[in-house]
């Protein structure tokens, strides 16, 4: 497998990491203010799979202008 058919394979898998972090972070909102001590753990690793994301699409990007 090429490293780009790998790269679109990650980025498909962070694209689904990504989904259910959003829904995650919904629920979350949804229950407040119940579940209020959760907002930064969740908020936390919502933005760490979107900020990962982000750059594996700037990789891929990259990758297909170069290829």
């Amino acid at each position: 497998m090429s490293n780009l058919d790998e790269m679109v394979k990650k980025v498909r898998k962070l694209q689904l990491r990504a989904a259910i972090a959003k829904t995650n972070l919904r629920d979350l909102a949804e229950g407040l203010p119940v579940k209020w001590t959760e907002i930064e753990e969740v908020a936390e690793k919502t933005h760490a799979v979107y900020a990962e994301l982000d750059g594996a699409r700037r990789e891929l990007a990259t990758m297909k202008k170069l290829g």
